[in-house]
């Protein structure tokens, strides 16, 4: 019989299923068209107009792929402006559009309350060491860990 992993034990399966929550509660409290995903962006949009894909990618811990697909999407729907850099021409760089920021305003507090609730799950004592725990897993390099 082949070894079997005890999921319950298994940071990958947790982090998955912690993701599954997340995202459940995202689509129930805050927005079934605008992901979180979608929301980082708009997001790093308002800290950083101005940007380019590149750089919003690194912000947002996007593969550039996905963030050229979500900006383009966001584009099309008005959220999200194109400008070719004068400096530049190859660059592109994204500002929100006035509607993009009403929508961005219109998502935070939602957002605020999904963080609130599953927070809210752990005891006060523990919040910010799991914030702490999953900041430190989030900003692992995945190529330095290959060789370890």
């Amino acid at each position: 019989m082949a070894r079997a992993l005890e999921l319950p034990n298994y940071i990958g399966h947790l982090i998955r299923r912690a993701e599954q929550v997340h995202t459940a509660l995202w689509a129930q409290h805050v927005s079934r068209e605008i992901t979180s995903q979608k929301f980082a962006i708009l997001n790093a949009l308002s800290r950083d107009p101005g940007i380019d894909q590149r750089t919003l990618a690194h912000l947002t811990s996007l593969d550039r792929s996905t963030v050229n697909h979500m900006v383009r999407r966001l584009t099309d729907q008005h959220y999200v402006s194109q400008v070719r850099d004068e400096e530049d021409l190859r660059r592109t760089l994204l500002s929100l559009t006035d509607e993009g920021a009403e929508l961005l305003d219109s998502l935070i507090a939602p957002a605020e309350r999904i963080n609130e609730l599953l927070l809210g799950s752990l005891p006060a004592g523990e919040r910010a060491v799991a914030v702490d725990i999953l900041s430190r897993l989030a900003s692992l390099d995945g190529e330095s860990l290959r060789d370890a």
